[in-house]
This record gives structure tokens, C-alpha cells and sequence, in this order.
């Protein structure tokens, strides 16, 4: 089953391409383009073509700065409101059954990113598990995450959670195209890593989401990346006010100002909230009382989230790579303090005492990260447990070039052994002064969970689900170990603490 190129889906044929272990399809469309009158609107079903569509190649990554589109050493995507496309990766090798379908969301803070990013082809993913991958592009920044619904007329209307709403347009695509693929749509398993797992955790609590997907799995979520109605009318009249407009004339200059300009002033705003308070992303996903009609932490402990599998964990060393390469969390002493100055010194304190050698560079790193990342997982973990599986994760394993660059275990490193990349240049960067064995032992810890877990809603039967009594966390070391409530102390110094609001 499946081993041509040349597939029928709902919309039209596409011819993909043919590698030595692999068939690749590039840049499908699952949507309509996001321009014109349908900027800053829900997807819109895409419109059927005649003859053979080619999907050979990468068109465009979503709008953002060209940084953020890089997919080589000097090579970047080019960027455009045109990018409502997946890519789906699948063996070459025929199989006689459906296959699993792993669907990766990326990451980059809403911000940035493409799934044009070689690492993310699931190729080695694929073969391994004789499953299917696919990646996909969704609106960022001003075009995906900010609602500017507020600013909409009867005659030029605009809606809320774009992102979001163009993840589940991507997943129905999913479910109504993969078995042309040869993929299984009753067996799909959602994953990503940091706003992409921000995600995952939004389409769980996502009522038009239900059914599209079976498994989820969150690597490094700022889980509570969300905001009020309020706070995003707040957000989106100070992105507003940065483009030059008014409430009177906003919905004309939203209309008719070029990406770039909107783009530029929305950036300018962001950064301006990050700087009064720190670690308060402000273009996520809104509790809109619609589409998103709770918080995801909320409907994870109330039940309302759907009932599904769930894996979710986070790295050791989270804050290292920002604290190293951005300046955007709170991981500098004077910028956790802003951070944590609504809660009083008693509190503050407190948060310091967790973390030996506080103010120190590395207390505040790791006190850092694990405040964005580790302390709204917990939350995740305990709210999602009581109603359905979860297992925890942590992800330690860091070879010695890591730890010489002083970064260690960070931020997104784990992507490295779940796409199986250590044999590619940048896996192999990271083991020169040693470690290739390791990484090769954590590769297969990775992936032989992950694919057990998209088999079959369970991962390896070593690793035991995770309950608030023992709170057992699988930590993906060399070797990998269990343990029991890691790191108890900080957990309990973060259990009251949230993101500060915008209000």
C-alpha cells in the first residue's frame, strides 16, 4: 500500500519525490491562502486544481523575520502570508496495514520557525517506525496570535486563535487525506516541542479538535502560554497603536498595510511587553469563550480537555540556550526578580533558597527556565493525570561539547535523538568531543517510546505513568533512570506561582 508518488487526496493529485528509503511530499496545501480578504480569517477550504500538482520543493514559511526561516547555514525559506501547507513523509517500502501518523508542530516562541527545517522531515522517524510524519506551517506572530477580532466590521470580519484554528484545519486535512498516504486516520499522535507543545496542549482543550487526534505528546511546554480576552485586547490595541492606526481607521490598516509593516510593529510590541514583564509572551493562544473556550491548564484539571494519552516533559537545562543566545526569559537575577515581584520577598526568597548558588549565573538560568517551562508542566501533569494517562519526562543527557559551550541539557536539544538526528552535521557536532554512544542510547530511548506510544497509547511498559501520589518521571539520561518527584524542592516553592498577567 503506497509506494508511488503520485497520490489523489480530496483536492486534487500531487506527485511528491522518491528518496532511498523515503517518499516525500512537500508544501501541500490544507487550506486556502491567508491573503486578501481572507487575512486575519479562519482557514478556508482549499480550492480544488485540475492535473498534477508537484510537491517536490518547500514554498514559503510563515510570515516573520528571515532569521527565523532558516533551514541551512546560509540558505532561508522565503516568507510570505501564502503558507497554510504540511509535508508528509512516509517509507518507501509498501505496507500491507495502515500506518501510524506522528504530526509534528514546531516551535519558535509563535515567533518563528518552518517546518522546512531538515530535521523535522521525520525521515529516520519514519523508517524506524514504519509510521508516517508530517509537518506543518501555521500563521505566526501578528497573523496567527494576535486577535484583532476587537478591530473587525460586518464587511471585513476578523477572528481570533488563527494559529490555532489553522492547526485543527491542518489535522482535518489529516483525517480526511493521510490513508491516500497510507497512513491510519484513526491513529494519530500529535507532537511538538516548546510553542509547538504549547499547542499540543491548546488543541487538547480545542472542542473543534475532538476526534482529529489520539495521542499528544509536549516536549518543553510554557504551558500556560495564554491569555484573557482582556489581556489580548490590551495586546492587540498596543500592536495597533504601534502600526499608527486607530480604533476609527484599525480595520483599514489591518487590510491593507503591507505583512512586513505589521509584522514589524507587532515584533516592537512584544518586545516592548518582555521588557516590562519578563517571561510574559503575549502572542499565544486567548481564551476567546469561542474557539478557545478555556485555558488549557483549566480544562486539563477540570476534565474538559480531551481525554487522550498524553506524554509531556522538559529538558534539565531549559534556560541556558536563551540566557545564551536571547534575551527574552527571565533567566538573569534582575530579571527573575522582575518576574517574581508581585509575589513579595517571602516568595522570592524562597525561590532563591531552591536553587543553591542563587544569584549566581547558572541559579538564575536553571531558575529560570524552570519557571517558563518545568513549573507549568507539573501543573499539566497533575491536572491532565487525574482523568487520563500521562507519563513524565525529563530530559538530561548532555554531551561534553554541550557542557563545555555551557549550555547542557537546554532548550530544544532533545529534538536531536527524537528525529534520530545523530548522524546528521549538527548531531555529530555536538558528540566531537565525545558522547556519539550516548546519543545513540538515548535516540533509541526516545524513539522506541515515542513510536510505542503512537502505536499503540502506551510507551515502553519501563516506563509507569505518572500520578500526583508518586510523580514518576522517566529521565532520559545515559543511562536513563526513574525517579520519584524530582527535584521536590523547587516543585513545591513553584506550585502557587503563575505568569504574571497583562492587565
Amino acid at each position: 500500500m503506497v509506494a508511488t508518488t503520485e497520490i489523489t487526496t480530496a483536492d486534487g493529485v500531487v506527485r511528491g519525490s522518491r528518496g532511498r528509503r523515503v517518499l516525500r511530499w512537500r508544501s501541500l496545501p490544507y487550506a486556502a491562502a491567508p491573503v486578501g480578504d481572507l487575512r486575519f480569517r479562519a482557514p478556508q477550504p482549499v480550492r480544488p486544481w485540475t492535473g498534477v500538482r508537484e510537491a517536490t520543493a518547500f514554498r514559503y514559511a510563515s510570515m516573520q523575520h528571515r532569521s527565523g526561516a532558516r533551514i541551512g547555514p546560509r540558505e532561508f525559506q522565503p516568507t510570505s502570508e501564502d503558507c497554510l501547507t504540511l509535508n508528509v513523509t512516509a517509507p518507501a517500502q509498501a505496507a500491507s496495514t495502515p500506518r501510524p501518523v506522528l504530526v509534528f508542530i514546531h516551535g519558535g516562541g509563535y515567533l518563528m520557525g518552518t517546518s522546512a527545517l531538515r530535521l523535522y522531515s521525520g525521515s529516520r522517524l519514519a523508517v524506524r517506525g514504519d509510521a508516517i510524519v508530517v509537518s506543518l506551517n501555521y500563521r505566526l506572530g501578528a497573523f496567527g496570535y494576535v486577535d484583532f477580532s476587537e478591530f473587525g466590521t460586518p464587511d471585513r470580519p476578523f477572528e481570533s486563535n488563527l494559529g490555532l484554528r489553522d492547526q485543527v484545519a491542518a489535522l482535518r486535512w489529516v483525517r480526511e487525506n493521510i490513508a491516500a498516504f497510507g497512513g491510519d486516520p484513526d491513529n494519530v499522535t500529535v507532537f511538538g516541542e516548546s510553542a509547538g507543545a504549547n499547542a499540543v496542549l491548546s488543541l487538547l482543550a480545542t472542542p473543534a479538535a475532538e476526534g482529529l487526534f489520539h495521542r499528544a505528546i509536549a516536549q518543553s511546554p510554557p504551558a500556560d502560554w495564554i491569555l484573557s480576552a482582556e489581556e489580548a485586547r490590551i495586546f492587540a490595541r498596543r500592536c495597533v497603536e504601534k502600526l499608527g492606526a486607530s480604533a476609527d481607521n484599525a480595520a483599514d490598516t489591518l487590510s491593507d498595510a503591507s505583512a512586513n509593516d505589521i509584522r514589524k510593529a507587532v515584533t516592537r510590541t512584544i518586545g516592548a511587553v518582555l521588557r516590562e514583564r519578563p517571561g510574559l509572551f503575549p502572542a499565544v493562544p486567548v481564551v476567546d469563550g469561542d474557539f478557545l473556550p478555556r485555558a488549557p491548564l483549566e480544562a486539563m484539571a477540570e476534565g474538559t480537555a480531551h481525554r487522550i494519552p498524553l506524554i509531556i516533559g522538559t529538558c534539565r537545562d531549559e534556560g541556558a540556550l536563551f540566557a545564551r543566545f536571547a534575551d527574552q526569559l527571565p533567566t538573569r537575577p534582575e530579571r527573575l526578580h522582575k518576574a517574581l515581584a508581585e509575589y513579595g520577598p517571602e516568595v522570592e526568597a524562597r525561590v532563591h533558597a531552591a536553587y543553591p548558588g542563587f544569584p549566581g549565573a547558572k541559579a538564575a538560568i536553571r531558575a529560570g527556565g524552570d519557571y517558563i517551562f518545568w513549573r507549568p508542566s507539573v501543573i499539566a501533569m497533575n491536572g491532565h493525570s487525574r482523568h487520563a494517562p500521562t507519563y513524565a519526562y525529563r530530559y538530561d543527557f548532555a554531551p561534553r561539547a554541550l557542557h563545555l559551550a555551557g549550555v547542557g541539557a537546554t532548550h530544544a536539544t532533545d529534538l536531536i535523538p527524537v528525529f534520530g538526528a545523530g548522524e546528521s552535521p549538527l548531531g555529530r557536532a555536538i558528540t566531537a568531543a565525545g558522547g556519539a554512544r550516548g546519543l545513540a542510547a538515548v535516540t533509541r530511548q526516545f524513539q522506541d517510546n515515542w513510536l510505542e506510544f503512537a502505536r499503540t497509547g502506551t510507551p515502553l511498559p519501563s516506563w509507569p505513568a505518572y500520578t500526583e501520589a508518586r510523580r514518576t518521571t522517566l529521565i532520559i539520561d545515559s543511562p536513563t533512570r526513574l525517579e520519584n518527584d524530582p527535584d521536590r524542592t523547587a516543585r513545591l516553592v513553584w506550585q502557587d506561582i503563575r505568569v504574571p498577567s497583562l492587565t
